[in-house]
Protein backbone atom coordinates (compact mmCIF):
# COMPACT_ATOMS: atom_id res chain seq x y z
CA UNK A 1 0.00 0.00 0.00
CA UNK A 2 1.53 3.31 -1.08
CA UNK A 3 0.87 6.24 1.22
CA UNK A 4 1.76 9.91 1.63
CA UNK A 5 4.86 11.00 -0.32
CA UNK A 6 5.32 7.63 -2.03
CA UNK A 7 1.73 7.54 -3.26
CA UNK A 8 1.74 11.13 -4.47
CA UNK A 9 5.08 10.60 -6.21
CA UNK A 10 3.63 7.57 -7.99
CA UNK A 11 0.65 9.63 -9.15
CA UNK A 12 2.69 12.60 -10.31
CA UNK A 13 5.33 10.51 -12.09
CA UNK A 14 2.83 8.51 -14.14
CA UNK A 15 2.66 9.91 -17.66
CA UNK A 16 -0.72 8.92 -19.01
CA UNK A 17 -0.63 7.60 -22.56
CA UNK A 18 -3.36 8.36 -25.11
CA UNK A 19 -6.23 5.96 -24.61
CA UNK A 20 -5.24 5.06 -21.05
CA UNK A 21 -6.23 6.09 -17.54
CA UNK A 22 -4.52 5.27 -14.25
CA UNK A 23 -6.46 5.20 -11.02
CA UNK A 24 -5.65 4.79 -7.36
CA UNK A 25 -8.45 3.79 -4.99
CA UNK A 26 -8.27 5.65 -1.69
CA UNK A 27 -10.94 3.69 0.19
CA UNK A 28 -14.69 4.34 0.40
CA UNK A 29 -15.67 6.14 -2.84
CA UNK A 30 -12.42 8.12 -3.16
CA UNK A 31 -10.20 7.89 -6.22
CA UNK A 32 -7.29 9.64 -7.84
CA UNK A 33 -7.24 9.59 -11.64
CA UNK A 34 -4.33 10.38 -13.88
CA UNK A 35 -5.51 10.95 -17.43
CA UNK A 36 -4.39 13.22 -20.27
CA UNK A 37 -1.58 14.46 -18.00
CA UNK A 38 -4.12 15.76 -15.48
CA UNK A 39 -4.64 14.65 -11.90
CA UNK A 40 -8.25 14.39 -10.79
CA UNK A 41 -9.39 13.65 -7.23
CA UNK A 42 -12.91 12.28 -6.74
CA UNK A 43 -14.57 12.50 -3.31
CA UNK A 44 -11.28 12.72 -1.40
CA UNK A 45 -12.10 11.49 2.10
CA UNK A 46 -8.99 12.20 4.18
CA UNK A 47 -10.20 12.90 7.71
CA UNK A 48 -8.97 10.44 10.36
CA UNK A 49 -11.74 8.69 12.25
CA UNK A 50 -11.61 5.88 14.80
CA UNK A 51 -14.38 4.05 12.98
CA UNK A 52 -12.53 4.01 9.64
CA UNK A 53 -11.28 0.61 8.56
CA UNK A 54 -9.14 2.12 5.77
CA UNK A 55 -6.92 4.93 7.08
CA UNK A 56 -6.41 8.14 5.11
CA UNK A 57 -3.55 7.51 2.70
CA UNK A 58 -2.54 11.16 2.42
CA UNK A 59 -3.01 14.35 4.40
CA UNK A 60 -4.87 17.25 2.77
CA UNK A 61 -1.86 19.56 2.90
CA UNK A 62 0.17 16.95 0.98
CA UNK A 63 -2.16 17.15 -2.01
CA UNK A 64 -0.17 19.64 -4.07
CA UNK A 65 -0.84 17.93 -7.42
CA UNK A 66 -4.62 18.29 -7.89
CA UNK A 67 -5.87 19.81 -11.14
CA UNK A 68 -9.56 19.01 -10.63
CA UNK A 69 -11.41 17.90 -7.50
CA UNK A 70 -14.83 16.35 -8.06
CA UNK A 71 -17.27 16.12 -5.14
CA UNK A 72 -20.47 14.17 -5.69
CA UNK A 73 -22.62 15.29 -2.74
CA UNK A 74 -22.60 16.92 0.65
CA UNK A 75 -21.98 14.00 2.98
CA UNK A 76 -18.84 14.03 5.09
CA UNK A 77 -17.18 11.13 3.29
CA UNK A 78 -17.69 12.84 -0.08
CA UNK A 79 -17.41 16.55 0.63
CA UNK A 80 -14.98 16.10 3.49
CA UNK A 81 -14.85 19.26 5.62
CA UNK A 82 -11.48 18.16 6.96
CA UNK A 83 -10.00 17.70 3.48
CA UNK A 84 -11.43 20.34 1.16
CA UNK A 85 -9.81 23.44 2.76
CA UNK A 86 -6.40 21.77 2.93
CA UNK A 87 -6.50 20.61 -0.68
CA UNK A 88 -7.67 24.04 -1.82
CA UNK A 89 -4.69 25.63 -0.09
CA UNK A 90 -2.13 23.01 -1.15
CA UNK A 91 -3.26 22.96 -4.83
CA UNK A 92 -3.98 26.63 -5.48
CA UNK A 93 -4.60 26.09 -9.22
CA UNK A 94 -7.12 23.28 -8.77
CA UNK A 95 -10.75 23.67 -9.75
CA UNK A 96 -13.46 22.16 -7.56
CA UNK A 97 -16.64 20.71 -9.07
CA UNK A 98 -19.67 20.08 -6.86
CA UNK A 99 -23.47 20.05 -7.05
CA UNK A 100 -25.09 23.45 -7.26
CA UNK A 101 -26.91 22.62 -4.03
CA UNK A 102 -23.51 22.39 -2.28
CA UNK A 103 -22.10 25.66 -3.58
CA UNK A 104 -22.42 27.51 -0.28
CA UNK A 105 -20.97 24.53 1.56
CA UNK A 106 -17.88 24.62 -0.65
CA UNK A 107 -17.51 28.37 -0.19
CA UNK A 108 -17.74 27.89 3.57
CA UNK A 109 -14.86 25.40 3.24
CA UNK A 110 -12.60 28.11 1.82
CA UNK A 111 -12.90 27.27 -1.87
CA UNK A 112 -12.38 30.47 -3.87
CA UNK A 113 -15.55 31.16 -5.90
CA UNK A 114 -13.36 31.71 -8.96
CA UNK A 115 -12.20 28.10 -8.65
CA UNK A 116 -15.62 26.60 -7.90
CA UNK A 117 -17.76 25.02 -10.62
CA UNK A 118 -21.36 24.32 -9.58
CA UNK A 119 -23.26 21.79 -11.67
CA UNK A 120 -26.71 20.31 -11.90
CA UNK A 121 -27.61 17.13 -13.77
CA UNK A 122 -26.64 17.26 -17.48
CA UNK A 123 -24.41 20.31 -16.95
CA UNK A 124 -20.79 20.00 -18.06
CA UNK A 125 -17.43 21.48 -17.12
CA UNK A 126 -14.77 21.61 -19.84
CA UNK A 127 -11.12 22.51 -19.31
CA UNK A 128 -7.90 21.65 -21.12
CA UNK A 129 -9.14 18.55 -22.88
CA UNK A 130 -11.18 17.26 -19.94
CA UNK A 131 -14.98 17.20 -20.03
CA UNK A 132 -16.96 16.41 -16.88
CA UNK A 133 -20.71 15.84 -17.28
CA UNK A 134 -22.97 15.59 -14.24
CA UNK A 135 -25.47 12.72 -14.05
CA UNK A 136 -28.21 12.81 -11.44
CA UNK A 137 -27.98 10.22 -8.68
CA UNK A 138 -30.69 8.82 -6.44
CA UNK A 139 -29.28 8.30 -2.95
CA UNK A 140 -32.38 6.43 -1.80
CA UNK A 141 -34.19 9.63 -2.92
CA UNK A 142 -33.54 12.34 -5.50
CA UNK A 143 -34.24 15.13 -2.95
CA UNK A 144 -34.27 17.64 -5.81
CA UNK A 145 -34.28 21.30 -4.83
CA UNK A 146 -36.67 23.28 -7.06
CA UNK A 147 -34.24 26.18 -7.34
CA UNK A 148 -30.82 24.51 -7.26
CA UNK A 149 -31.36 21.05 -8.69
CA UNK A 150 -30.14 17.61 -7.70
CA UNK A 151 -27.99 17.30 -4.56
CA UNK A 152 -26.55 13.89 -5.48
CA UNK A 153 -24.52 13.56 -8.66
CA UNK A 154 -22.36 11.12 -10.55
CA UNK A 155 -19.82 12.27 -13.11
CA UNK A 156 -18.80 11.12 -16.59
CA UNK A 157 -15.22 12.18 -17.27
CA UNK A 158 -14.03 12.29 -20.87
CA UNK A 159 -10.37 12.79 -21.73
CA UNK A 160 -9.32 12.02 -25.27
CA UNK A 161 -10.16 8.41 -26.00
CA UNK A 162 -10.96 7.51 -22.39
CA UNK A 163 -14.31 7.78 -20.61
CA UNK A 164 -14.78 7.16 -16.89
CA UNK A 165 -18.05 7.04 -14.93
CA UNK A 166 -18.07 7.63 -11.19
CA UNK A 167 -21.59 6.88 -10.02
CA UNK A 168 -21.46 8.83 -6.79
CA UNK A 169 -23.90 7.42 -4.25
CA UNK A 170 -26.98 6.11 -6.02
CA UNK A 171 -29.53 3.38 -6.44
CA UNK A 172 -30.87 2.28 -9.81
CA UNK A 173 -33.61 4.48 -11.25
CA UNK A 174 -35.57 4.74 -14.47
CA UNK A 175 -33.50 6.62 -17.03
CA UNK A 176 -30.02 6.01 -15.63
CA UNK A 177 -29.05 3.41 -18.23
CA UNK A 178 -30.53 5.48 -21.06
CA UNK A 179 -28.57 8.52 -19.89
CA UNK A 180 -25.28 6.59 -19.75
CA UNK A 181 -25.89 4.94 -23.13
CA UNK A 182 -24.67 8.08 -24.90
CA UNK A 183 -21.11 7.26 -23.83
CA UNK A 184 -18.76 4.33 -24.44
CA UNK A 185 -17.61 3.91 -20.85
CA UNK A 186 -14.19 2.42 -20.30
CA UNK A 187 -14.18 2.40 -16.49
CA UNK A 188 -17.20 2.50 -14.16
CA UNK A 189 -16.78 3.04 -10.40
CA UNK A 190 -19.92 1.59 -8.80
CA UNK A 191 -20.94 1.53 -5.11
CA UNK A 192 -22.05 -1.89 -3.87
CA UNK A 193 -22.87 -1.44 -0.18
CA UNK A 194 -26.62 -1.79 -0.78
CA UNK A 195 -29.35 -0.62 1.56
CA UNK A 196 -31.82 -1.84 4.16
CA UNK A 197 -34.32 -0.59 6.72
CA UNK A 198 -31.84 -0.64 9.59
CA UNK A 199 -29.44 1.70 7.85
CA UNK A 200 -32.12 3.96 6.43
CA UNK A 201 -33.68 4.33 9.89
CA UNK A 202 -30.24 5.50 11.08
CA UNK A 203 -30.12 8.02 8.20
CA UNK A 204 -27.52 5.97 6.36
CA UNK A 205 -28.72 6.32 2.79
CA UNK A 206 -28.31 3.39 0.45
CA UNK A 207 -26.70 2.51 -2.85
CA UNK A 208 -26.67 -0.26 -5.45
CA UNK A 209 -26.58 -3.80 -4.22
CA UNK A 210 -23.74 -5.80 -5.76
CA UNK A 211 -26.23 -7.44 -8.13
CA UNK A 212 -27.58 -4.07 -9.29
CA UNK A 213 -24.05 -2.72 -9.79
CA UNK A 214 -23.18 -5.73 -11.95
CA UNK A 215 -26.34 -5.25 -14.01
CA UNK A 216 -25.55 -1.55 -14.49
CA UNK A 217 -22.05 -2.45 -15.69
CA UNK A 218 -23.54 -4.91 -18.17
CA UNK A 219 -26.35 -2.66 -19.34
CA UNK A 220 -23.98 0.22 -20.12
CA UNK A 221 -21.45 -2.17 -21.67
CA UNK A 222 -18.61 -0.88 -19.51
CA UNK A 223 -15.21 -2.29 -20.45
CA UNK A 224 -14.04 -2.24 -16.81
CA UNK A 225 -16.19 -2.21 -13.67
CA UNK A 226 -14.78 -1.44 -10.23
CA UNK A 227 -16.81 -2.05 -7.04
CA UNK A 228 -16.44 0.66 -4.40
CA UNK A 229 -17.96 1.99 -1.17
CA UNK A 230 -17.88 -1.34 0.63
CA UNK A 231 -15.13 -1.46 3.24
CA UNK A 232 -14.81 1.77 5.21
CA UNK A 233 -17.33 1.33 8.03
CA UNK A 234 -18.34 -1.93 9.63
CA UNK A 235 -22.04 -1.02 9.78
CA UNK A 236 -22.15 -0.13 6.06
CA UNK A 237 -20.04 -2.73 4.30
CA UNK A 238 -20.28 -5.47 1.69
CA UNK A 239 -18.09 -8.23 0.26
CA UNK A 240 -16.60 -7.18 -3.11
CA UNK A 241 -16.01 -10.82 -3.99
CA UNK A 242 -19.78 -11.18 -4.43
CA UNK A 243 -19.59 -8.51 -7.13
CA UNK A 244 -16.57 -10.14 -8.77
CA UNK A 245 -18.17 -13.59 -8.83
CA UNK A 246 -21.51 -12.40 -10.16
CA UNK A 247 -19.83 -10.25 -12.83
CA UNK A 248 -17.71 -13.20 -13.97
CA UNK A 249 -20.79 -15.38 -14.42
CA UNK A 250 -23.15 -12.83 -15.95
CA UNK A 251 -20.82 -10.58 -17.96
CA UNK A 252 -17.53 -12.44 -18.37
CA UNK A 253 -16.22 -10.00 -20.97
CA UNK A 254 -16.18 -7.12 -18.47
CA UNK A 255 -12.90 -6.74 -16.60
CA UNK A 256 -12.78 -5.76 -12.93
CA UNK A 257 -10.36 -4.92 -10.15
CA UNK A 258 -10.47 -5.40 -6.40
CA UNK A 259 -7.33 -4.78 -4.42
CA UNK A 260 -5.46 -2.78 -1.84
CA UNK A 261 -6.01 0.95 -1.54
CA UNK A 262 -3.12 3.01 -2.85
CA UNK A 263 -2.35 0.61 -5.71
CA UNK A 264 -1.88 1.98 -9.21
CA UNK A 265 -4.20 0.41 -11.80
CA UNK A 266 -3.85 1.26 -15.50
CA UNK A 267 -6.72 0.69 -17.91
CA UNK A 268 -6.34 0.93 -21.66
CA UNK A 269 -9.41 1.84 -23.65
CA UNK A 270 -10.80 -0.99 -25.76
CA UNK A 271 -12.86 1.35 -27.89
Amino acid sequence: MLQHEALLADVTSYESAPGAVAFWWMGQHSFILRVACHTIYIDPYLTPNDSRRTPPLVCPDEVTNADIVLCTHDHGDHIDPGAVPGIAAASPEAFFVAPRTARQRMLDLDVDPVRLVSLDAEDAYVAEGIRVTAVKAKHEFFDRDDALGYPYLGYVIEAGDVTVYHAGDTILYDGLIATLAQWDIDVAFLPINGRDARRLKANCLGNFTFQEAVDVAGDIDAAYAVPTHYEMFEFNSADPQDFVDYLAVKFPDIDTWVGEAGTRVVVNSKR
